[in-house]
């Protein structure tokens, strides 16, 4: 309970004195261990029902492991969210250069509008989706590939289990007696029900097998289909030329024929053209104030996601939510906390100001604070550390003495100067200091 933490800090000076407890303090108030999240499996089972995911296309060429990663899990959740609402629209806030954004439209046919404040950042999602209309055709033979080698491998796998079968089926004495012979046939299927063929039953089970094997192809072709139209997609109407093959002479249409002909084409060109650019990276700002509609002129029911939401932009994400009937859910991983705005870190009022933290009303009467250290802290993941990357122990070291010394020393406790990456610059802890002190403009003839 509360009591067992209650001597952590100096009751008197609110100095840390016991490290040992601080540790068990933050263990035993984790998110993981409250039990207060919801595992990402169970989430996506409770979405999808009896439906299954599809098979996602891996996009390592366009991003780095990790950004990959992220995508493909965060798009994923998405797009069973978006299924679960009965949704189509999608509003990506602080998209960057569009990496979940794209791959929404294209894997899942989702039409994606992706907000950013910089104009590069727009500029390059538009360069990226070049990139992918120029590699498209790459990503069309993989998806071929990889259905084509799954198919193989299932049919490659029905005969070494019938050549099983049938090899105990031969060791098996078959009677001579027709009577127990047809008892013998009985027992011979049930032994290998799974059997492509058996030696009894030949014409009948090779024609299921026949049967089975074109509607497993006929059902990869279809998977195949959904991935390469998931992939075209995302391309402008013109960036495939189409060639066909016509079985007769052209020349031999009557006009009614070339007519009729002429207006498919006319439709499915214009249904190409509708449908085709499912992407629109668009430049502006975010705030707790703004109107989507003003942005988004064909503004329907959608949810809204946010992969990377720096500082306040989550905060203000969570407040449009509430806000806009039409955003039926969010989806928000937010990201830069040391950037969040504090309503009662800062000593001036401003009452009209709206905050990053607290969103809460219990924290707001409570006076909650929890300071630039504990933000900063929040920026670190802990699961670098447990597969072995390491924190930046010996620079945070650094920081945390140099602290120390200024609040003992020079009585100053909040300053609005910061040190920055003067580590990397420094050749040791004396010059680190010295370079520090000299940034927040305090004498280091002191020391």
């Amino acid at each position: 309970d509360d009591d067992t933490f209650s001597n952590v800090f100096c009751e008197n000076s609110k100095q840390l004195i016991n490290v040992h407890l601080f540790a068990l303090a933050a263990k035993y108030y984790s998110l993981s261990n409250l039990g207060v999240c919801t595992p990402l499996e169970d989430i996506l089972e409770a979405l999808r029902g009896d439906n299954q995911g599809i098979t996602g296309i891996k996009t390592d060429e366009f991003m780095n492991n990790k950004k990959s990663h992220e995508v493909q899990v965060m798009s994923e959740l998405v797009d069973n969210i978006a299924n679960y609402c009965g949704v189509k629209q999608v509003i990506d806030i602080g998209s960057g250069k569009g990496y979940l954004s794209s791959f929404l439209s294209m894997q899942y046919n989702l039409k994606v509008y992706g907000i950013d404040s910089s104009n590069t950042n727009t500029n390059g999602a538009h360069e990226r989706n070049r990139k992918l209309k120029k590699h498209w055709r790459a990503y069309q033979s993989r998806a071929r590939a990889n259905v084509e080698s799954q198919r193989l491998e299932k049919a490659n796998d029905r005969p070494v289990q019938s050549e099983i079968n049938c090899k105990a089926i031969d060791k098996k004495p078959l009677n001579k007696n027709s009577g127990l012979q047809r008892q013998d046939q009985v027992t011979i299927q049930d032994l290998a029900p799974s059997c492509g063929f058996t030696e009894i039953a030949t014409s009948k089970t090779s024609t299921q097998t026949e049967v089975d094997l074109v509607a497993q192809t006929q059902s990869d072709e279809r998977k195949l289909s959904e991935e390469v139209l998931a992939i075209l997609n995302v391309l402008p109407a013109d960036a495939v030329e189409v060639f066909s093959s016509p079985q007769c002479n052209c020349g031999e249409l009557c006009e009614e024929e070339k007519a009729q002909r002429k207006m498919a084409s006319l439709k499915a060109k214009a249904s190409k053209s509708s449908e085709s650019n499912l992407y629109f990276p668009l430049t502006s700002c975010i705030t707790a104030e703004t109107e989507l509609s003003d942005i988004i002129t064909d503004l329907e029911d959608c949810i809204m996601v946010g992969l990377h939401t720096c500082g306040d932009l989550a905060a203000n994400t969570l407040r449009i939510f509430t806000a806009k009937p039409e955003i039926k859910a969010v989806c928000s991983v937010g990201c830069c906390y040391h950037l969040l705005s504090e309503q009662f870190e800062n000593q001036e009022e401003c009452p009209d100001e709206v905050w990053g933290f607290p969103m809460c009303q219990y924290l707001k009467d409570k006076g909650w604070c929890c300071g630039r250290n504990a933000r900063m802290s929040a920026c670190l993941a802990l699961e670098r550390v447990a597969v072995g990357q390491m924190l930046p122990t010996e620079s945070l070291f650094y920081r945390a003495v140099l602290q120390v010394i200024i609040e003992e020393i020079y009585g100053v406790t909040k300053s609005d100067r910061h040190v920055g990456k003067t580590f990397s610059k420094s050749s040791s802890f004396v010059d680190y200091v010295r370079k520090s002190l000299r940034k927040l403009e305090l004498d280091d003839s002191k020391v």
